[in-house]
This record gives structure tokens, sequence and C-alpha cells, in this order.
């Protein structure tokens, strides 16, 4: 079958778990019944022995097309062939209470529109990452697959046959004909159920689509980008964990930054990092619930904190500590890029920034969300402290490198946000702050530092880590989180350094950002990358609010032209990995949350700087 490009999927889901479903009508991911959970398909890790749930025309001739049903996460992907066009309708009833019909169920129903069509369809699950053996039983009713620790079944009226632990059936659609195929849990002693009729079908769909829309009516946004942005706002909800609140990082894991390379890693996990980025870009457009939920989420990890205040940079989606990272041997990874990697040991680092990105978020979310609590503020005054005497270590800051800590500058500029807004708040809800004077001395040293330290007059730009020459993409969000003046002269300078090519030393490529240039800052990893899908938002919006406050259109007008390019590197369903490579591919895990949280806030922002230019 071979391996589909990053950037063909879609994805559907129910907020606990995703499927990503490829253009040629395979499913090649999906984790059962969470997130993080082992997988059950990861033919993208492996296409010969990952496992894959595949429905597509017995034909060679024929184009694939793919979309949302409007306003929803239900995916549609059509086939048109010489004798008819067909299509699948992919969705996870989603908003189900545990026992109710549909819940946690994954639903493919198959229609032909026009003509006739004869369809293959092969399921293959490889349980636990294709580790697991199972076996396999087959009724009137579909397909039950016994594994160790899970089992599952997959419910048809069409009859199916059994080969090499999987089942395929051949079978033919007639035009308006629909069948149907239901993956769900089933209990281990139990056979297979009773396949799903049109009409119940018909009913989860109804309810499905009914959620998604009712939902996204929340959105407040109503600007230029309007479709974009309720696309980013839907993947986002995607990769909610309903009973935590918890976001993840992207649904997959070692989906390679380049490709036959090893700098793979697993992003199934919640990082502190992503609270202040997420809970702005959500109540921005008006989803207060899902960051009022997020916020718990945050609350509770700082409530497991160590008593002198340290946190962890990331945590499981049910807020476990412990992340190990293993590799799979076994897997061969996405076009031969290994090691494969689950878990992940970079939640034993370093990582001082995340006191900045939390604190931030605390700080909107009081101001936009609701008052945060005296139990809230009295973790929020020991982290604090925390900083106060730790924020001079070196550290592996947002880079997560593995080549050793430095002083890096981002980190820094993240340990004086922790501590500006740590008494914005004070401030503002009169909290008892015994330790404020030291808070204002070390806050105003962090600053000079950076200034004298951060900055390179040479390089006539803030660089990556004291005493260094390269840039860092970093630097951008500089004036996003208020620490200078978007048309400060040296912001200016930065802005200009970053925005060459790489050749003359710069970190844009055809509007494009790479995060930092490899070859001169190496990070203990080999290979190299591509740019950085958040790093190029950044720059929009750094562009935006430099054009704002300088009232200097040519700035606000080319961070429109890099935004509306920027969007030209979607993929045609309006969905981004981490990375874009040389060739305009996807890189990295796919969809990345990050990047449509950058995007949501770099659409808001511009569009309202846009209006004000009128």
């Amino acid at each position: 079958m071979g391996y589909q490009p990053i950037q063909n999927y879609g994805i559907i889901g129910n907020t606990y778990t995703t499927a990503l479903v490829g253009l040629n009508g395979s499913i090649d991911w999906f984790c059962f019944p969470f997130h993080d959970s082992p997988s059950v398909f990861a033919a993208l890790l492996d296409h010969q022995k990952g496992g894959h749930f595949k429905i597509s025309p017995r034909t060679c001739e024929v184009t694939h097309k793919q979309f949302y049903w409007p306003e929803t996460n239900v995916l549609v992907t059509r086939f048109l062939t010489p004798e008819g066009v067909g299509e699948i309708t992919d969705f996870m009833p989603v908003g189900m209470a545990a026992q109710e019909v549909g819940a946690h169920w994954l639903i493919r129903r198959v229609k032909v529109i026009r003509g006739s069509m004869d369809f293959l369809m092969e399921c293959r699950p490889a349980f636990n990452y294709a580790r697991d053996e199972h076996q396999t039983t087959l009724s009137s009713g579909g397909a039950c697959f016994h594994s160790p620790k899970l089992s599952l079944e997959l419910l048809t009226d069409i009859p199916l046959q059994q080969e090499d632990n999987g089942v395929f059936a051949k079978f033919n659609l007639q035009a308006t004909q629909t069948a149907v195929f239901v993956v769900r849990e089933t209990q281990p002693n139990r056979g297979c159920g009773h396949p799903l009729d049109q009409s119940q079908a018909d009913e989860l769909f109804k309810q499905t689509v009914d959620y998604w829309r009712s939902w996204l009516e929340q959105c407040t946004y109503m600007g230029r980008w309007r479709e974009i942005v309720h696309r980013s706002a839907l993947v986002l909800k995607l990769l909610t964990y309903k009973p935590t609140g918890a976001i993840i990082a992207a649904p997959t894991c070692s989906l390679p930054e380049s490709i036959g390379g090893e700098r793979n890693w697993d992003y199934r996990y919640t990082w502190i990092r992503d609270a202040a980025f997420t809970l702005y870009a959500l109540m921005r457009i008006g989803f207060t619930k899902e960051a009022a939920e997020f916020m718990n989420w945050i609350e509770s990890r700082c409530h497991e904190c160590s008593p002198n205040g340290l946190l962890q940079n990331m945590y499981g989606i049910d807020g476990r500590h412990e992340l190990s990272e293993e590799i799979l041997d076994h897997l061969e990874g996405y076009k031969g890029s290994s090691p494969v990697r689950i878990g992940n040991a970079a939640y034993k680092q370093l990582q001082l920034d995340i006191y900045g990105e939390l604190m931030d978020s605390v700080y909107l979310y009081n101001k936009y969300g609701a008052p945060i609590s005296y139990d809230m503020w009295t973790k929020v005054r020991h982290m604090l402290n925390w900083v106060c005497d730790n924020w001079q270590r070196p550290d592996s800051s947002i880079w997560e490198v593995r080549n050793g800590q430095q002083h890096f500058v981002y980190s820094k500029l993240m340990c004086w946000v922790a501590l500006d807004r740590g008494l914005r708040l004070a401030d503002k809800r009169s909290f008892p702050a015994e330790n404020r004077k030291r808070w204002i001395e070390v806050r105003d040293q962090i600053y000079e530092e950076l200034m004298s330290k951060g900055w390179n007059a040479s390089r006539q730009a803030f660089v990556q880590y004291y005493g260094s020459d390269s840039l860092d993409a970093g630097s951008l969000i500089m004036p996003l989180v208020f620490f200078l003046s978007p048309v400060d002269p040296r912001m200016l300078a930065t802005l200009d350094a970053i925005n060459q090519p790489p050749k003359s030393g710069g970190l844009v490529s055809d509007s494009l950002v790479y995060r930092y240039n490899v070859e001169e800052t190496p990070d203990g990893i080999e290979g190299n990358e591509g740019t950085f899908n958040i790093c190029t938002f950044w720059l929009v919006e750094a562009l935006t609010r430099a054009g704002v406050k300088n009232k200097e259109s040519a700035r606000l007008d080319k961070a429109r032209l890099l935004f509306e390019e920027m969007l030209g590197y979607a993929n045609h369903l309006g969905l981004y990995a981490e990375q874009t490579g040389p060739s305009g591919d996807a890189l990295g895990n796919f969809p990345q949350a990050f990047t449509h949280l950058a995007l949501i806030s770099a659409a808001w922002n511009l569009d309202k700087a846009l209006d004000g230019k009128r």
C-alpha cells in the first residue's frame, strides 16, 4: 500500500480519541480508547505491520477528493471513477454519555452517488503498536478481534472473509445504496453484535452534525478568514480530552521532522507552555467553556507541583507525571524514519519558560474568563518565588534541545513574563504578596540582563542564547507578551534580521520561518528540519503590531501577504502539521494544535489591524 503524504490526511474524533483518514480511504492512525492509548491502526508508522482500515474502489482509474461536512468534523472522502461516483462519510458520535448507543464508536458510511462501484474493504488491526497478537472470529454481524488487553468488533451486514487475522470484503453498490461499518469495543467472551441499520446510522450522523454546528455557533470571530479560523477551532476541539479538559499537542507520534531523520517525537500529551496560547486563542473567539476546562486542568497541575513550586513542562492528558520514552524497534517509521518513539523524555527537562506561559494564562483567564481562587494564588506565589530563586539557571528552553543547557533568551524572557504577570495579578486582585519587593527587583534584573546579554550588537538582533551569534524565532514573541514595544528600534532590527533568507543569516524562506538554523546551532539531534509553522504566524503577528503602532502600511501589507501565503500551505482541508518541508510538504506530527492556535491569534489581530487601517 505504501505511505500517503502526511498532508493527505483528514482527522475525525470524539474528544476522547481521533483517527486519521487518508485521501485513499484508509484509516492509518487510530489509538483507542484515548488519545494516548496504544494504536490499533498505525500504518502511518509501518505500512506493512502497523495495521489499517481501508475502503476503496477496485479500480486504478480513480480521482480522490476530500472535504468536511460544512461546519463539522464529519469527513467525506469521495471517489470519482469512469463507472460512477462513490464516497465514505467518516465520523465518531460526540457529546454522548458512555452508556448511550454510539458512544466511542467509529462509523464509516459508504455510498454510491451516481452509477455503480466495486469496493474493497480491508480491516487489519495491529493492537498495541503491532506488538500484541489477536484472534479473529467471523459472524453474520461482522468480525471480532480479541487481543490480551483490548477487544474490538467490526459490525456490518456486508459478508466478510478472513485473511491473516484481518478481514476483507469485496462488494458492489449501485446509485443511492449504502453500506455501514462500525468499529467499537466489545468484551473478550462476547460474540459480535448486530449490524447498524441505515436509520440508526442516519440518526447518529444527524446527532453528530448537530453537535458540531451547535458548538461552532459559540465562535465570535466574524472576520476575513472566518472559514479557516472555524476549521482551526474545530481541530482544537478534537484535540481536547473531555474528562479533564486537557488539550494534546497533536494526535500522532513519531511523524518525522525530516524524512529518514531521527527527529521523531510523541506529541500526544499536554504541554504547560501551550496553556497561554490556548487560553488566549479560545477566549478571543468565544470558547470560554473550553478555556475554563483547560484552566481547571492547569490548576490541578499547580496543586500537584512540589512544595517549592517546581512544575513539569508536560503531563499526560489525565494528569499523570510519568511519560517514559520508549523506542519501538519493530516499526520502520514513516517512510523509514526511525526510531519510532512513544512517550517523551523531555518531561524530565528543566524548561524555565513554562512559568511565563503558565502565569500569562492565569492572568488572561482572570481578566477575560473568571477570577482565580485564593488557593490558586497561593500556588502561584510559590512558583513566583521559585522563579526568583532559579531564573539564572541554564535550561533546555522551548525547543527542548538535547545537547546540553544554555542561558536561552526565550527562557529568560518568559521568567520576566512570569513575574510581570504575577505582579499585575496581585495588584488587580489585591492579593497578598509578601515578596512583592523581591519580585519587582528580579523582574527588573531580568529585563536589564536581557537587554545587555540577549542583544547582540554586531548582529543587531536578539539572539538564541547568551554569547550566541545565531537568531531564534522565539524572539518574535517579545512584542506579543509586551516585553518590548513592537516599534522599539531593537525589535524592528530583530524583525528585519529574522526576515532575511538563511543564506543572508536570517530565518525566512519564501515567507516560511525556521525556528533557528540547525547548521549554526546544533541541538543534539542529527538531520535537518522544515520551517516551523507557529513561527511563521508569530512573524505575521509581530509585523502586524509593528505596522499598527508605527502607522506603517508597508509592514501591515507584508503581514497580510505572509498570512495569505501561509494559508496556501495548509492541506486540502485547512489542516497544518508542525512543520512545512522544502517542497511544501507537511512534516512532523499532524495536525498540530500549536500551529492552529497561532493561526487564530494572527487572524484575529491582523483582521483588527486591517479594520483600523480603513
